[in-house]
């Protein structure tokens, strides 16, 4: 018997989360003069920061602080209308505070805002889809955040390229450049880009322009705008046109006032910093998030923000709901090489055990996690996910209770269906075949390989029985631990393996446009010894009934890309 994953080996999938900051200042000058001139007012501020009395920044907004056990419930009842929209003065005193009295320096707070940008973006837009990104920097500090967003955007997996005509000469800005060179990042001048930006990038971060710029873009970049403006002109519109990220303020808009007059850059998403500007109430793109929550609560408490709560320790949070869905246009277009007949192993044991070392090499999460499908006798299907535990070739195994559904299932009709899914590799497997249980040595053998604890787990857990409530699973669990805690066998409980021996085999791989490949594999006899038939799968014929009043004796051949074609035989 083969065991398909190792004990005490973990996989575990990394998640994402954003980590932002904002500034758009270099100055280093209190909004509280007075404080550099009194040590008693300097010592009252910074006891206003560290006071317990203050609430804390992520609150719920009814008075009361927000537990980690309600965040949730209260993120979901948060309306954008309700976050705090913060002035172009009063997001410029929020930053000469951070730089001055609490300490922070420009490039801290550039680093932290541009690693900020890039994690929102990675949110929501995959390297798979939406890899090639441009990066347009102005030459102020918003210009600073997107050359630090493409750094991180590499290390993500995106093929960022970098537009930044207006060099500033300073050392800070000059260290990210080279760090950037050093990746092999290209640097596109204004004459180098491509007149039309959809034919070459899938993602345009708009950073020129943060919350203290004032007056008219002046060249290149009124030009720049204009550009990213035009994408959304009528003439693009059955063109795939890139998404456009703006950083903290779409560049050419009024801080306050918006999109004026209608005619600026149309963000698809956009990266407020420590909280919204005034005018982000006029964006109307999808995707709005926000970074801040460095935010100290005397801050907080000084401008009265009202921002919604961070959900775990994630340091980015979306404001509004998401965009809805039309479930029906929800594709994805697989890219993946030929599986072709002539490069499969004639055996299907050997080639699924091809594929589930592929898994495993590329780090999938529990890659031998399968639904199980059986019918018992009322003919009513059941599916639910289990752990295959063994393979060999005599079949799959897996273990469970002998008391559940599924095995009462399979003993009155001992036959179930496994499916394999291995999103990242764009790869599943259907196994077909009777079932039987395996020996109670082999039973025997495998449970008290088991963790201490999931044995007696397995003896708590009575599956498919009602339960009044998780307190009365825990109790007996910890009443079973004391009792065995001396070390002494764990009885097993009746539960035990399933073999499937294979009938059938079905490795799909998926492909563009719906022409997947999907080879079957089905048993049977040359001269007493058993093969295996491999067949290429691409489409079912379905039968209509006639219908003399339109159609006729009619067929409709449902193929695998999901198209139908009606042929008329009468």
């Amino acid at each position: 018997m083969r065991l398909l994953v190792p004990r005490g080996r973990r996989i575990v999938r990394r998640s994402m989360t954003c980590l932002c900051l904002t500034h758009s200042l270099t100055q280093t000058h209190s909004p509280f003069p007075s404080l550099h001139n009194n040590r008693n007012s300097l010592f009252q501020f910074f006891s206003g920061i560290l006071r317990p009395s203050i609430r804390p920044f992520s609150a719920n907004f009814n008075g009361g602080p927000t537990s980690a056990a309600s965040s949730s419930a209260i993120m979901a009842d948060f309306h954008a209308d309700s976050v705090t929209y913060l002035t172009q003065r009063e997001a410029a005193e929020i930053d000469e505070t951070l730089m001055g009295p609490l300490g922070f320096s420009v490039d801290q707070l550039m680093e932290l805002a541009g690693l900020s940008v890039a994690a929102s973006i990675s949110e929501v837009y995959k390297p798979t889809e939406h890899g090639r990104v441009l990066t347009i920097c102005g030459p102020g500090n918003n210009g600073g955040d997107g050359l630090v967003a493409a750094r991180h955007l590499h290390h993500f997996g995106y093929k960022p390229f970098v537009c930044y005509p207006k060099r500033t000469p300073k050392p800070l800005y000059s260290g990210l450049v080279t760090q950037l060179e050093a990746l092999s990042i290209p640097f596109l001048s204004v004459e180098e880009l491509p007149s039309d930006l959809s034919n070459d990038f899938d993602i345009l971060v708009d950073a020129m322009f943060g919350f203290s710029f004032h007056g008219s873009p002046r060249p290149p970049f009124d030009d720049l705008i204009q550009r990213l403006v035009s994408l959304h002109d009528n003439d693009q519109i059955d063109k795939k046109r890139p998404v456009i990220v703006s950083v903290d303020i779409p560049s050419g808009w009024h801080v306050e006032e918006g999109d004026v007059d209608g005619t600026g850059i149309k963000p698809d998403m956009l990266v407020s910093l420590t909280a919204p500007k005034l005018g982000a109430k006029k964006f109307g793109g999808p995707h709005h998030f926000l970074g801040g929550r460095f935010v100290p609560p005397a801050i907080a408490e000084k401008y009265k923000l009202v921002l919604p709560p961070y959900p775990g320790t994630s340091m980015c949070v979306r404001i509004g709901k998401p965009p809805q869905v039309d479930i029906s246009a929800l594709r994805e277009n697989y890219i993946s090489p030929e599986f072709l007949e002539e490069q499969v192993e004639a055996d299907p044991i050997n080639q699924f055990r091809k594929w589930f070392d592929d898994a495993m090499a590329a780090g999938l999460k529990e890659p031998n996690a399968m639904a199980l499908s059986t019918v018992g006798k009322d003919g009513k299907p059941s599916s639910r996910m289990v752990l295959l535990k063994g393979l060999d070739k005599d079949g799959f195994v897996w273990y469970t209770n002998y008391e559940s559904r599924k095995a009462r299932e399979l003993s009155e009709n001992p036959r179930a269906s496994l499916l394999f899914y291995w999103d990242g590799l764009n790869r599943s497997v259907r196994v077909e075949g009777p079932v039987q249980k395996v020996s109670d040595e082999e039973s025997e053998e495998y449970f008290h390989s088991r963790p201490r604890g999931s044995q007696i787990g397995a003896i708590v857990s009575k599956q498919s029985t009602v339960v009044p409530g998780r307190h009365v699973l825990y109790q007996e669990y910890k009443e079973l631990e004391q009792k065995y805690a001396d070390g002494s066998m764990i009885p097993r409980p009746n539960w035990g393996g399933y073999r499937l021996t294979p009938q059938l085999f079905e490795f799909w791989q998926g492909q563009k446009s719906r022409l997947h490949d999907r080879l079957q594999y089905t048993p049977h006899e040359i001269n007493g010894q058993r093969l295996w038939k491999i067949e290429r799968h691409t489409f079912q014929v379905k039968n209509f009934p006639n219908d003399s009043s339109s159609f006729g004796n009619c067929y409709s051949l449902l193929l695998d890309v999901k198209l139908c074609v009606s042929v008329n035989w009468a």
